[in-house]
């Protein structure tokens, strides 16, 4: 699992990520994207496929790189107890302000 954490935590390699979000791209069209090399982009391409994280595929003479869910699937599971932790801190949380906020009430009613 190090591997995905390793990979998306350089700045422009997760910023790659971000753009296939929504749809397939070629390289020239993520050097665009961000301002980069063809070399550099190129490089972090190379990087994302070899950990999984992306796909590519042929398209007449340009490559199609595209996000794969599976590392990303991976990557849910393992954040999966942390988001039930919080949501159990959050549900304590929302009734304890319900509590003072109710507190609150009942003393304003009862001052007025």
């Amino acid at each position: 699992m190090s591997t995905i954490f390793e990979v998306l935590a350089e700045p422009n390699r997760k910023r790659i990520v971000e753009l296939l979000r929504d749809r397939q791209l070629a390289v020239g069209e993520i050097v665009d994207a961000l301002g980069m090399s063809q070399p550099a982009v190129s490089k972090h391409l190379r990087v994302l496929k070899d950990a999984g994280v992306v796909g590519v595929r042929p398209d007449a003479q340009r490559r199609l790189y595209y996000l794969r869910p599976e590392p990303m699937m991976e990557l849910d599971a393992w954040l999966l107890p942390y988001r039930t932790l919080w949501e159990e801190r959050f549900d304590r949380l929302d009734a304890l302000l319900k509590e003072v906020q109710d507190s609150e009430e009942s003393s304003t009613q009862q001052t007025e």
